[in-house]
């Protein structure tokens, strides 16, 4: 039970650390390659708006860039 509890703790420290240095960085958390755009037929969608250009989603890449 100690081994449980200790490895336990770790973990929970380990994710502490990485939320704290998440929040600190100031940086929005990012997607991988993969996920919904890779879908066929989801191409190019927006994300904000569902449609093919729009200008919020352009607005977020010149921000992110």
């Amino acid at each position: 039970m100690n081994i449980f509890l200790v490895t336990f703790l770790v973990f929970m420290l380990v994710v502490i650390f990485m939320s704290v240095g998440v929040i600190f960085s100031n940086r929005k958390i990012k997607g991988s390659c993969g996920g919904l755009n890779n879908i066929d037929g989801l191409e190019g969608d927006c994300a904000l708006c569902s449609k093919k250009t729009c200008d919020k989603k352009k607005k977020m890449e010149k921000l992110n860039a």
